[in-house]
């Protein structure tokens, strides 16, 4: 197994992200996760997202198939009734027009994941799977490989954000070793809630333990802080979120990450390239271009980059024993190993 010396946060995450799906927790044995990548909230977006799940109820969403399931499905899936009835006297009121509310019936209709009718001119909706409580601790991982102190100070503040929200239930960071005695992310002035994990040729160990946030009780969401700096003593504004709210967020990110888990960087990069080529470093497939000679970024893989040059017709017609050319084998090849990953988070494959 190869080991390429990573200098942006794209390929570092990417490691990060497999690491986890290996190893989570970081000491104990090994617990059924999920993992994804870049989501959060509309103002707070994680590098690393880890769902510690129950394997009976992942087994059990299963049954409503493999695409997320937006608000919108979900308030129509969750509260539907066990016995036909008048969707507008089943549901709680959303909040908004009765009229979105059809459209999601009607989508959960087409998805199999409803039973709906129409009675005259009144729809009715019936259960058909029960939702499972399939979700157990959101970790949310901020991937720094050199955590100087330029960057520790926008990261501290992130992770005060992110602890006063306590949307997560631990926050970690995760670097890369640096060889020093006493590593330098244990002497930035990072919250004391986050856990630190340090890596090294593949490799975590705890540097630091978080402590465990309390995502059922009220949050703080921080809106703006002086801008006088250290020394400016005027109040920052907030706001506190109901304990609700953010049940909703962690199922909506949970939804999410199903969908997508990590492997999907391919979709925001360019496999139809000719110089495209998936490399195996530190147990992950991972992107490397063969004009460039490193592992390139996904802001680097697009149709504007100057290399970019497509696959020759006869690269997807002619002796590649995948259909589609390399670009395609290699996202058949993600999307197998995503799939394998959810299905090894179940009972059937724990056994």
């Amino acid at each position: 197994m190869t080991r390429e010396r990573i200098d942006h946060e794209f390929g570092f995450e990417l490691r990060v992200c497999r690491w986890a799906e290996r190893n989570w927790p970081p000491e104990g044995d090994p617990s059924p996760v999920i993992v994804s990548r870049q989501l959060g909230t509309r103002g707070r977006r994680w590098d690393t997202v880890v769902l510690e799940v129950d394997p009976e109820g992942l087994a059990q969403r299963t049954r409503f198939g493999h695409e997320r399931l937006d608000a919108d499905l979900l308030h129509a899936v969750r509260n539907a009734p066990p016995e036909w009835e008048y969707y507008r006297e089943a549901l709680p009121h959303p909040g908004y027009p009765w009229r979105y509310v059809r459209e999601s019936i009607h989508a959960a209709g087409e998805r199999g994941i409803l039973d709906v009718r129409k009675r005259g001119n009144r729809i009715e909706i019936r259960r058909r799977y029960d939702y499972p409580d399939w979700l157990s601790r959101v970790i949310a991982i901020e991937n720094k490989p050199d955590l100087d102190a330029s960057a520790a100070r926008v990261l501290g503040d992130q992770l005060e954000r992110d602890v006063a929200l306590g949307l997560a239930d631990e926050v970690w960071v995760a670097t890369r070793a640096t060889g020093e005695r006493v590593e330098p992310a244990l002497l930035e002035d990072l919250p004391v809630e986050a856990g630190i994990l340090v890596f090294s040729e593949g490799e975590a160990s705890v540097r630091w333990h978080p402590r465990r946030l309390s995502p059922a009780d009220p949050g703080t969401r921080i809106t703006e802080r002086p801008p006088g700096g250290d020394h400016d003593r005027s109040a920052a504004r907030f706001e506190y979120v109901s304990p609700e709210w953010k049940a909703d967020k962690r199922l909506a990110i949970a939804e999410r990450a199903y969908e997508r888990g990590w492997r999907s960087y391919i979709d925001t990069m360019r496999p139809d390239c000719r110089h495209f080529e998936g490399r195996i470093d530190s147990d992950a497939l991972v992107p490397h271009c063969t004009v460039k000679g490193h592992e390139q970024t996904a802001a680097e893989c697009s149709g504007s980059c100057p290399e970019f040059s497509p696959e020759p017709p006869a690269w997807r017609t002619k002796g590649w024993p995948i259909e589609g050319g390399p670009g395609k084998g290699i996202k058949k090849v993600l999307e197998c190993r995503r799939e394998r990953a959810r299905s090894e988070a179940t009972p059937a494959s724990r056994r």
